[in-house]
């Protein structure tokens, strides 16, 4: 979708290096993608929670809240699932842009949608597959909608009746069927030491090791 030529971007005033040099680590997006039900949602907000403790501005824009407020108006055709990703995409990188670390869970099944939130951070945005066979998910079915998906109660469900394009390459991979929630943290606070403070800078702390489930 291309703006308006009528439409003139303004210039913030505040350079994002001076954003980030007070908040001490480096803003942008870590985009959680994986099935429903691979725990997604669960992780960002453990690590939201974390990291804020720690020092960090950080935010969670989750799957479900962004369809309660900003695309409300939208439903599950490839369409509109591509649209919800485009927007919940732009919001992440105003997030980004204002020195914050932005962590989206979507499912976000599809590769393309993905490269276009990724477009709207270059350079910022860190793909982080929350991995977990179709098997575990539909175990776990915490909000019943597989079962309501292979009752024939929703359409287009993905892994059902609807495909997912896992990342071909992912920032980093997080496989919650082998490893626990805690173990899964320690990845990504390890992670975020690692690609958000560079040099070290005040906030987070090293979670320990921790031994992973078989």
């Amino acid at each position: 979708m291309d703006p308006s030529p009528d439409i003139t971007p303004v210039e913030h005033r505040v350079a994002l290096c001076d954003r980030e040099r007070r908040n001490a680590h480096q803003g942008g997006v870590l985009w959680l993608t994986g099935l429903s039900g691979a725990g997604k949602t669960t992780l960002a907000f453990a690590l939201e929670e974390r990291l804020f403790r720690d020092g960090l501005q950080v935010y969670v824009l989750d799957g479900d809240n962004v369809r309660h407020g900003l695309n409300a108006d939208l439903g599950f055709s490839r369409a509109d699932r591509g649209e919800n990703i485009r927007r919940a995409g732009e919001v992440a990188a105003l997030f980004a842009d204002a020195g914050v670390l932005c962590i989206a869970a979507f499912i976000s099944p599809y590769r393309e949608d993905r490269a276009a939130a990724r477009a709207a951070a270059p350079g910022r945005f860190h793909e982080v597959y929350v991995r977990a066979d179709l098997a575990t998910c539909e175990r776990r079915d915490p909000k019943g909608l597989y079962r309501r998906a292979r009752a024939g109660e929703i359409a287009n469900f993905t892994a059902v009746d609807d495909i997912y394009e896992p990342p071909e390459d992912p920032s980093l991979t997080v496989d919650t069927t082998e490893n626990d929630i805690e173990c899964c943290i320690a990845m990504l606070v390890d992670y975020v030491r690692t690609r958000f403070q560079p040099e070290g800078g005040p906030g987070v702390s090293r979670a320990p090791a921790l031994r992973s489930q078989s």
